[in-house]
């Protein structure tokens, strides 16, 4: 059956994906299942997205219930399950308002936007360049291409929107080189996922938060990797000690539905009025229905777990061999191979029934964070058997 689905593949969609040679039907827990019957330990979750794992009942009977009853509806009118949400995500964080959107890439155009318009009122077009960071990723829009800080991905595609620099991550003094009077914003991820998962230094970060405060320049975190637990926090910022203006995420807020949104402080709440923006499926009721079950699993308990599993990731990857160094934090691991190449690896265990990917030349780890410490310590030791072969 693989090369009829390949051949369909081919033949009727566009060669975006280069795929693994799976086709999976179902999921259950921390794992998923081909349509051979083939089940593989999940490390994937759908590149961080699933964090409740698959087929979680409370999330499936919220769904379910929702969607027997109002999917979705214009944002002309207001709806329960979003004024919940709205609700939960501003008291959680302190921050002051939120925005819906429905992928990461928007929700990180939609902070953009808020900082340039924040600008044009404030400075009248005196301040019209955004920061970002060397190796980071945002996203695949045209302007979340270019705010990417990576020349991969500034290519094929001419003309690119400007009004973006690139600051070297962890350089104060690249910082503060690039920052002028035409600054007004920086944005950055706390942890670079498609850059190789690489932590921000927290005095590089706090560098960044003095500078901002400063100068009036604001600060945009871009949580949609990184954000709904997945560190071990509810935020990885939260772990720095900073108080960002704008807050992007999406990923794992719905558990697989299609969701992000926009966090504004309350410095920035009101940049946004009636007409500046907006997004037809945004914040529906289906999708902010498996947020709210996900919100309300992101317990202090559970946030700690997360941490305790992630550490556990860690010291078992670090006494394996042919392993040069772990990096990240909490459930969001990164292996640099000392001599292997990555995708050789991810082949060995996908052929022994576990799932990783990879992020430039390292594994990439990102599963479920309902992954039992039994779970982990099952798919660590078919990585240990797999790089012990090699």
């Amino acid at each position: 059956m693989m090369n009829k689905y390949k051949e369909i593949d081919d033949q009727y969609i566009a060669h975006c994906y280069a795929r693994f040679p799976i086709c999976i039907k179902s999921g259950q827990g921390a794992y998923v299942f081909d349509t051979e019957g083939k089940k593989y330990l999940d490390f994937t979750a759908g590149i961080g997205v699933n964090g409740l794992g698959y087929a979680y009942q409370p999330w499936v009977q919220a769904v379910q219930k929702q969607a027997a009853n109002l999917a979705h509806i214009s944002n002309l009118f207001y709806n329960e399950p979003v004024l919940e949400l709205a609700q939960k995500l501003v008291k959680r964080t302190g921050m002051s308002r939120v925005f819906f959107q429905n992928s990461g890439a928007e929700s990180n155009e939609g902070a953009i936007k808020v900082a340039h318009k924040y600008a044009n009122d404030t400075y009248h077009g005196q301040r019209n360049e955004i920061l970002t960071l060397v190796n980071s990723f945002h996203g695949r829009t045209m302007e979340t291409l270019v705010a990417t800080g990576q020349d991969v991905f500034h290519q094929k595609f001419d003309p690119f929107p400007t009004g973006f620099d690139y600051v070297v991550a962890n350089s104060i003094e690249s910082l503060e080189a690039k920052v002028n009077e035409h600054t007004e914003a920086i944005m950055m991820e706390m942890v670079q996922g498609e850059g190789g998962v690489n932590a921000l230094d927290p005095a590089f970060v706090q560098k960044v938060q003095e500078i901002c405060d400063a100068k009036d320049i604001l600060l945009i975190i871009d949580e949609v990797q990184t954000g709904i637990g997945r560190t071990g926090t509810f935020f990885a910022y939260e772990q720095y000690g900073i108080h960002p203006d704008i807050v992007s995420f999406a990923k794992g807020i719905a558990n697989g539905i299609p969701m992000g949104g926009v966090l504004l402080s309350e410095k920035v709440k009101d940049v946004i009025n009636y007409g500046d923006h907006g997004s037809t499926f945004a914040g529906n009721p289906l999708a902010a229905a498996a947020a709210n079950v996900v919100m309300d699993t992101m317990t202090p308990t559970f946030l700690e777990e997360v941490k305790e599993k992630g550490q556990l990731l860690k010291t078992s990857i670090e006494q394996m061999p042919h392993v040069k160094s772990v990096t990240g934090l909490g459930m969001m691991i990164g292996v640099e191979l000392d001599g292997l190449d990555a995708k050789e690896v991810l082949a060995k265990c996908r052929d022994k029934g576990v799932l990783f990917l990879t992020a430039k030349t390292k594994i990439r780890m990102l599963p479920p964070l309902i992954m039992t410490t039994s779970e982990i310590q099952e798919g660590m030791k078919v990585l240990q058997s797999v790089l012990e072969e090699m």
